[in-house]
């Protein structure tokens, strides 16, 4: 297999989410894109939802690589990087994290089976942080993965009502807003 045109498809395909969502994305789009015939596409992806499938997978890896790049200290300022990191990602990249996070999509990881088996990246990062709080006494324990979903849930849940337009803040009230939301539910949950 040619690895650089592999690689040029999968770009040219992200190009084009990033652009226009997830509809847009075709493979005579992508052919004309980096100049090659749309049936030569079909030897490095068997058809447009694999396509989809490896630049989702492709994404995510990126996205975990990029939270570990960023360690915080155990405890509520670790989950404060995280929450950001999804808002400026969510704000930065709208269709492709509509397409991650909002759209039903084939192969996506389901929780709880697929989490619980370490199978999401971004999600894997969450938990992490979650059990060294808990081992180091900053949280008292309860499932983890059920916690993680719980505060991506929190999150996403904000993300998705202020792109919709039903918060009337701007974006620096906004994380605000956030931050108070996730420093409440860490009280709770305190050792």
């Amino acid at each position: 297999m040619d690895h650089s045109t592999h690689d040029r498809i999968a770009e040219a395909a992200m190009r084009i989410l990033a652009k226009e969502g997830a509809d847009a994305v075709s493979m005579r789009r992508i052919a004309r894109a980096i100049g090659i015939t749309p049936m030569a596409i079909y030897h490095h992806f068997p058809d447009r939802d694999a396509l989809l499938q490896a630049i989702t997978a492709r994404e995510f890896d990126r996205l975990a690589a990029l939270m570990a790049a960023h360690p915080a200290e155990i405890g509520e300022n670790s989950f404060t990087r995280i929450l950001d990191f999804y808002i400026d990602y969510a704000f930065q990249n709208p269709r492709v994290f509509d397409y991650l996070y909002s759209h039903p999509r084939p192969g996506a990881r389901q929780f709880p089976k697929d989490f619980r088996e370490r199978q999401s990246p971004t999600m894997n990062r969450t938990v992490d942080e979650l059990t060294s709080a808990i081992k180091s006494g900053v949280l008292r324990k309860d499932d983890i993965w059920e916690l993680g979903m719980m505060i991506w849930a929190l999150i996403h849940g904000y993300v998705a009502l202020y792109r919709a337009g039903r918060i009337g803040l701007d974006e620096k009230q906004f994380r605000a807003l956030c931050h108070r939301a996730l420093r409440r539910l860490f009280h709770g949950l305190k050792a």
